[in-house]
């Protein structure tokens, strides 16, 4: 205690010098020297852009290149292609445009990038504006450009928004006809997948409560839950024909069908401001970037020397006129801020300013690892042929001293591989360690295997996104652990087993113990998969090492301690993360309150008034996670890991008696519900720190879980921070240790040792050691391979890849336990049952994820115990062990 107090008071000192905003002075963005269209073009505004095919097209636009309207140029609508295609050597070209032109000249409409083309929607010209909407296709073998016509909009429309969330484009706003009061709350999609595409219809949606507009920012992005479309800013014409410049925002979900009104733009705490046809695009996982745009203030002056040109006496009218022009040729351009709004917190604020001149009504695009921005206006009548292209810079934040601290504890885990290996003379030291484990030991190595890397980021993230209505499942803990003390564990202890499975076949038979096992075996491997690679990718977005480096560092250092100390490593090095692991949480959770105004009791005020407390939805929906679905899926989940799963049983089989295996269950799960509090409060204080201090969050950061490793590197001071990123490490190698032990266990006994019946010690050791080792490095090898896909939440994914596939094998287990009359024939047509149940659940129907848990288990036990009523096979119930006959017998210890 008098260290952790140490650890904090050193945390706040360092912190308070360091500033919550420590990060924000550095630039996020790096643009490249800019190219320029090709030929002697001035660029445009309204220019459809897209990108398809690896090559940015650029379609259609208007300008002026006789000069600007005040001076006797003339606006002039365009239907060229340009195409930059990108070499692989990464090198950009123009290719030809001679033959590439759109049906129409047209300009200020919209362009969304697909997988199929980029799709263009309406626009105008100098007489009327179009519903037209075409596909543009780049073709890189025949370098030819293909145009295909979709089903139009509703009605025409230009100067709108809109942007794509899965397959489905969303339009917002726009005009109708060239009279700017033209304008509309149009909102329309068109959901590519929704029918084959010859049949393609738009939709007509319910608009927005808020006003019509032209000019409006959009972009999807998710909330922390799921993706939503965002409408921001524009302008309208108010009453009397005077334009009113908007700053409201919006949110729109897809699946509610549902608006949500937003916090208006007003980055910094500054006065909410315009941004209409400024280019928006989303940005990390939960942020979305404005570039420049009007605020509408120098729009607002000239539209109102027009009206006084108008109304003003013949002779008066000249001296106003060149006031006007003065104004326009000296027009200072338009905002260069990057402005970031944050989905989750619902915050602005100033992130950057442009090196060059902002331009407007034109489309950010997103091409490849890039942010590119090509051509717009940047005064009025004004454009520019530059096509400017953003990076995000690579996030640099872990010091020498944090790598110093790294380095140090990865050693030390590898010491203790190193000292416990002395003592593992037999696969009983290997898989039981000798029975030598303490019970409070024994009890932090399963809270630690169950608190793993992937708890530590993915709880605080979930209820940073969103509010506290897991915490039911994480509570269920305590109603399983008495269940598991009074029904599962005398078998295992008694049985003198060392794996599960071995239950298995003294209650049904040989079969029954093999499926069993190999699902085990099957899902551990892709479960140290999963544990390898995301936290990898979170730690990797958040310190700058690589995705790859971090896989092979904890994936070859937990093959090593494992490897040589057994179990017992295992168990020594997991009571040891758990203590860093928790006193970085409470470290961390100090910072924030420090950095709260009012302290703890402004933070619980502010997060109790964004309702972040919520914890019960006692609605009967099984599609999301009310209470009941929380309560089922945690129970079935609980009763799975608890009483079936081997990495966590084998703990109970280290100790020295049953009664000391029932004081480490109960030491885990009296610990849960502590940990759990902490764990769902961090997030909570980070949603109200990132709230306060909006700019301190990485906008660039495209991983939602990274929210709590990037408030550890950004804000503990240096060595606090490596230590507890050290300790997020070695959480996911205590879960990978554990799961390569227990299939080691599974393999050399349930297969190699049951049909080798004189096997000797000496070779089954040396062979539980090779089996680490091989399953170790498949577990790598698949976490390599996962680098590659898309994964938003570790806590979704995890719950799901569990209930998916471990819900039958509980049922199992609960149906050899509490039945008599179930068989081995029986039991078996359960588990099959249950892996159809499971597949039909996730691929057919709109149930919640946490409920694969206890559909899965609850389908293996129904169909089971069916199956043994209606197949021969024997009253194996009556002599074989159950919760019916098997109170008699004593723990062998």
């Amino acid at each position: 205690m008098r260290i952790l107090t140490t650890l904090c008071v050193a945390a706040l000192l360092v912190a308070a010098a360091h500033g919550a905003d420590g990060k924000d002075s550095e630039r996020l963005l790096d643009w490249s020297p800019p190219e320029c269209l090709p030929g002697d073009e001035i660029g445009f505004a309204g220019a459809f852009v897209g990108v398809h095919a690896d090559a940015l097209l650029v379609a259609g636009g208007a300008n002026f290149p006789d000069g600007p309207p005040w001076r006797g140029g003339t606006k002039v609508w365009h239907d060229r292609i340009f195409v930059m295609q990108r070499e692989e050597d990464g090198s950009t070209r123009w290719v030809s445009v001679g033959d590439f032109r759109l049906p129409r000249p047209l300009a200020y409409g919209l362009s969304i990038s697909l997988p199929e083309g980029v799709l263009c929607a309406g626009g105008c010209d100098a007489e009327s504006c179009y519903a037209d909407v075409y596909l543009l296709t780049w073709n890189r073998a025949d370098q030819q450009v293909g145009v295909t016509v979709l089903p139009p909009l509703p009605r025409p429309l230009a100067f709108m928004g809109g942007a794509v969330i899965g397959r489905t484009v969303f339009v917002a706003g726009g005009q109708t006809a060239i009279d700017p009061a033209s304008r509309t709350g149009s909102f329309f999609c068109l959901d590519l997948d929704e029918q084959p595409e010859n049949r393609l219809c738009w939709q007509r949606l319910n608009t927005w409560p808020g006003p019509e507009r032209v000019l409006p920012v959009c972009a999807s992005q998710s909330d922390g839950s799921r993706d939503r479309f965002y409408l921001f800013s524009g302008r309208r014409t108010g009453p009397g024909g005077r334009t009113e410049f908007l700053t409201d925002g919006w949110s729109y979900d897809p699946r509610g069908e549902e608006w949500m009104p937003l916090s208006p733009v007003a980055p910094d705490a500054e006065a909410p401001r315009c941004i209409m046809a400024a280019a928006g695009i989303a940005s990390g996982a939960n942020h979305i970037l404005v570039f420049g745009g009007a605020d509408g203030r120098l729009f607002g002056e000239i539209e109102g020397l027009n009206r006084r040109i108008d109304e003003a006496p013949e002779g008066e009218r000249e001296r106003i006129r060149s006031a006007l022009h003065r104004l326009l040729d000296d027009h200072p351009g338009f905002s260069r801020d990057v402005l970031a709004y944050h989905t989750v917190t619902d915050t602005w604020h100033r992130l950057d300013r442009l090196p060059f001149d902002g331009p407007v009504t034109t489309t950010a695009v997103r091409w490849n690892d890039a942010i590119v921005i090509p051509s717009g206006e940047i005064a009025p009548g004004v454009r520019t042929p530059a096509v400017r292209e953003a990076r995000a810079r690579p996030v640099d934040s872990f010091g020498t001293l944090n790598y110093v601290v790294l380095a140090i504890y990865m050693a030390a885990l590898v010491g203790m591989g190193v000292y416990f290996s002395r003592r593992e003379k037999s696969t009983d030291d290997f898989f039981k360690a000798g029975r030598r484990v303490p019970w409070w030991a024994a009890g932090l190595s399963i809270f630690g295997t169950q608190l793993s890397a992937i708890t530590f980021m993915a709880i605080p993230a979930k209820t940073f996104a969103t509010d506290w209505r897991y915490l039911t499942m994480n509570m269920t803990i305590l109603l399983v652990a008495p269940l598991v003390i009074v029904l599962f564990l005398p078998f295992y202890r008694r049985l003198n087993v060392t794996t599960a499975y071995e239950y298995l076949e003294h209650r049904f038979n040989l079969a029954a113990r093999l499926v069993g096992s190999s699902m085990f075996i099957l899902f551990q491997i892709g479960r140290i998969g999963i544990v390898l690679f995301l936290p990898s990718i979170a730690l990797s977005v958040v310190t700058g090492i690589d995705v790859t480096l971090c896989i092979l560092v904890m994936g070859v250092l937990s093959i090593a301690y494992t490897v040589l100390g057994g179990i017992e490593a295992v168990i020594w090095t997991d009571v040891l993360q758990v203590f860093v692991l928790i006193a970085g949480a409470l470290i961390s959770l100090v910072v924030v309150v420090f950095f709260t105004e009012g302290g703890l009791f402004g933070l619980l005020d502010r997060a109790a008034s964004a309702d972040k407390f919520r914890t019960f939805d006692f609605t009967f929906d099984f599609t999301s996670a009310t209470f009941w679905v929380v309560l089922l899926g945690g129970i079935s989940a609980n009763l799975i890991s608890y009483g079936s799963d081997q990495a966590v049983i084998q703990r109970y089989l280290t100790t020295r008696s049953e009664k000391s295996a029932a004081r480490g269950i109960w030491t885990n799960g009296i610990l849960c519900v502590p940990a759990s509090l902490l764990f769902f409060f961090m997030g909570t204080a980070l949603y109200v720190f990132y709230r306060n201090h909006p700019a301190a969050l990485n906008c660039t950061l495209d991983n939602g879980d990274a929210v709590f490793p990037w408030f550890i590197v950004s804000q503990l001071p240096e060595g606090v921070a490596g230590l507890v990123i050290a300790a997020v490490f070695a959480a996911s190698m205590s879960s990978l240790d554990s799961s390569m032990n227990s299939v080691a266990a599974a393999v050399t006994t349930d297969f190699y040792r049951r049909f080798k019946k004189k096997a000797d010690e000496k070779t089954c050791l040396a062979l539980a050691r090779w089996i680490t080792l091989i399953v170790g490095a498949a577990g790598t090898i698949l976490a390599l391979m996962m680098a590659g896909w898309g994964i938003k939440s570790l806590w979704d994914q995890i719950n799901m890849f569990i209930g998916l596939f471990t819900g039958g094998l509980g049922g199992l287990f609960i149906l050899g336990v509490f039945t008599r009359r179930a068989h081995g024939r029986g039991a078996v047509v359960g588990l099959v049952a249950s892996g159809v149940v499971q597949y039909v659940v996730a691929h057919h129907s709109t149930i919640s994820f946490l409920m694969y848990t206890f559909t899965g288990l609850v389908s293996c036990l129904v169909v089971g115990y069916i199956a043994s009523l209606v197949l021969p096979g024997g009253a194996a119930g009556t002599d074989r062990p159950n919760l019916w006959n098997f109170r008699d017998r004593t723990d062998p210890d």
